[in-house]
């Protein structure tokens, strides 16, 4: 619309007009330029009478109007008017009663009105099938669809390589090979011609001719059947049978040609003019702009998937607490790519923390702020905080978040953090506003896991629980986000059922849990989701018990030859003489240690798996450090000979004290000796 005080207007799906207190055409928009063939600088400055049939004076408030097109035929419409305060002005709103036809009358009947009502439907067609898919194949079809045969007998639409996948076209010039791959194809007939080029194939070399640039410089051109046949060196498969003129037109959107269309007649007899090359100007003009929005659609989806990809663990683990298979299944939705994850973070003592969560959103920016609480996820777990602790951690780091980046809509996720222990073949499981996990027992028992969950992260001020649940050897934990029980029921009850039955049904303890993921996924059918999903799926483990030995001593330094002395024994009963030195030192320091600074009673634990876990544990919850004692020092080497000798070291907090551990591999290491000086 010429102007700017009815900006708004302009944006309207029906043709908008401002008239001043006289009746006087102030503004005109684009889609009342479109549907009375009356340019803006026609009509703005004289009374609206002259575009109403009949030429009438006044405008009237509201009702049925026949309207005056510019080939002299009538145009039915509902006029309606609003007043534009404080202007005075009013804003005439015309919606067409028959999609904008032109209807020929006794002034105006003929050819002229019926090219044009064609025009306009075909405008129409295109504005309505146009533009509803985020595929470029799919707007490419249906731009060829729309074309035949209200334009030609044939249609066809190619597109630059890279446009499908998401990247920019290729800059040409000139002739050679145009990097165009036929996309789609389009016959009056209902069959595409077997000899010309099929879909999926690419456009043969061309040479470079005047008709050819102008294409490729973005503008249109009318071919009969010689200038089509000096385009190709051999052109007899690349032409259609009959042809007798064709109109090519490229793809062209945000100053990128993204590909061309083609139409050609064959049956219908008149040649194509300027005329045709505007109409099909202006309706590749917007599937143009509908195919590169797909592909920038395609490109970000295509990055976010990546970057999510990376970010999610190996699919498939094995460690001496359980074997684990994560699947994920990104949305088909327009929405983009959501935050789903799962992790799998292998903790001291043989102990596994399973993770899964949700974050609210879509796109890049849900898929980054996944990628730092996964982060923060592995950080916390490295601590070796319970999952009650863990989690009220998370929840402040997530408040802080949507404070550093929109506080009118903070982040908001979802977690489920879970660790198990295949010494005490016990998991501990807290939830941050995600749905349970399902335990299936070795004899097929599915239920849900009972866990009060908290409030999402984000939230804040409510505390969270942690629930102890023993698990036999060889059950399968599955955890998963809403979208998997959503896709299959509206209802979360039903979808609960659902899973823990599926899952009661596919988890046989022989079976694969990889195999068992894919056909549990193949129960949700081939279309893709509304939303992510995520599953992850954990078969345990046990420690046999004959592969741990404890002891508990009083507070007493006498008991430190003790401890020495039961560790050798089991130490030889286990065949692995070649650690005894290194371990009776490791436990003579940190019995030492809990004697004299953390009281009775000492816990002393010798773990045999993968490799040996010595752990000593105390009443004090005072965090260990290690420091570099000086050389007239009397103590404080302690916890640095324990570094040297063991391959890592730690130290986790119970509801009763401390417990320090160290690991050393079952080949004895060979110490810095340099460093023990």
């Amino acid at each position: 619309m010429v102007g700017s005080s009815a900006g708004a207007a302009e944006a309207l799906p029906v043709a908008a007009v401002v008239l001043d207190g006289r009746g006087i055409v102030l503004r005109w928009s684009r889609a009342a330029a479109d549907l009375l063939g009356r340019e803006a600088e026609e009509v703005c400055g004289a009374p609206f009478g002259t575009v109403l049939a009949g030429g009438s004076a006044g405008v009237p408030a509201e009702g049925p109007v026949l309207l005056l097109h510019r080939s002299g035929a009538t145009v039915s419409a509902v006029l309606r008017t609003e007043p534009l305060e404080p202007s005075g002005e009013r804003l005439v709103l015309l919606a067409p009663t028959t999609d904008g036809a032109v209807s020929a009358t006794a002034a105006g009947p003929g050819p002229a009105a019926d090219r044009s009502r064609r025009d306009r439907a075909l405008l129409h067609e295109a504005a309505v099938h146009l533009g509803g898919s985020l595929d470029p194949v799919r707007i490419a079809q249906d731009l060829a669809d729309v074309l035949v045969p209200a334009l030609g007998d044939l249609a066809s639409v190619e597109l630059a390589d890279g446009v499908v996948d998401g990247d920019d076209p290729a800059e040409t010039r000139g002739g050679g090979d145009l990097r165009l791959r036929r996309a789609s194809v389009a016959s009056a007939a209902g069959t595409w011609p077997a000899y010309l080029v099929q879909p999926g194939e690419p456009i043969p070399p061309m040479v470079s001719t005047g008709e050819l640039r102008d294409v490729q410089h973005g503008r249109a051109a009318i071919f009969d059947r010689q200038k089509v046949m000096s385009l190709f060196e051999d052109p007899q498969p690349h032409l259609p049978e009959g042809m007798h003129t064709a109109l090519w037109v490229p793809l062209y959107a945000r100053g990128l040609v993204l590909g061309t269309v083609a139409v050609w007649r064959t049956d219908q007899s008149d040649p194509y003019d300027a005329g045709d090359a505007d109409v099909l100007g202006e309706i590749a003009s917007r599937a143009a702009l509908s195919i590169d929005n797909a592909r920038r659609y395609t490109r970000e989806r295509r990055s976010v998937l990546a970057l999510q990809q990376r970010l999610l663990p190996e699919p498939v683990t094995d460690a001496p607490a359980a074997e684990t298979a994560g699947l994920y299944l990104p949305s088909g939705s327009g929405a983009g790519i959501g935050a789903d994850w799962y992790d799998v973070i292998p903790l001291p003592s043989f102990r596994v923390a399973l993770v899964v969560g949700d974050v609210t959103g879509h796109g890049l920016y849900a898929t980054a702020t996944m990628g730092r609480l996964r982060t923060a996820v592995r950080t916390l777990a490295d601590l070796e905080l319970d999952p009650t602790e863990l989690l009220t951690h998370l929840d402040d780091l997530v408040q802080q978040f949507g404070r550093r980046t929109d506080p009118e809509n903070p982040t908001v996720a979802t977690c489920l953090y879970l660790v198990y222990n295949p010494v005490a073949r016990r998991c501990a499981v807290a939830s941050a506003g995600h749905p349970q996990p399902v335990l299936v027992t070795p004899s097929g028992t599915a239920e849900p896991i009972d866990v009060t969950p908290g409030p999402p992260l984000g939230v804040g001020g409510f505390p969270f629980e942690t629930a102890l649940v023993d698990v036999e050897p060889g059950s399968v934990l599955a955890l998963y986000t809403d979208g998997l029980v959503e896709r299959r029921s509206a209802d979360e009850d039903g979808g609960a059922r659902w899973l823990s039955e599926s899952l009661s049904a596919l988890c046989g303890p022989a079976r694969p849990l990889e195999e068992t993921g894919r056909a549990f996924l193949g129960e949700l059918g081939g279309e893709p989701p509304r939303d992510d999903i995520a599953l992850l799926l954990a078969r345990t483990r046990a420690v046999p018990e004959d592969h741990t030995a404890h002891w508990e001593f009083p507070a007493d330094p006498s008991v430190v030859s003790t401890a020495r002395r039961v560790v050798a024994e089991r130490l030889a009963d286990w065949g692995l003489e070649d650690l005894v030195f290194t371990t009776e030192l490791i436990v003579s320091e940190l019995v030492t240690n809990a004697v004299r600074y953390g009281g009775g009673p000492v816990g002393l634990r010798l773990i045999r798996e993968t490799s040996l876990v010595c752990e000593v544990s105390d009443a004090s919850t005072t965090q260990p450090r290690l420091r570099r004692a000086r050389w007239s020092d009397e103590g404080g080497r302690g916890l640095f000979l324990v570094a040297q000798l063991t391959s890592r070291w730690g130290s986790r907090h119970g509801r009763h004290g401390k417990t320090i551990w160290a690991e050393q591999p079952l080949v004895p290491m060979e110490p810095d000796l340099m460093a023990l000086l």
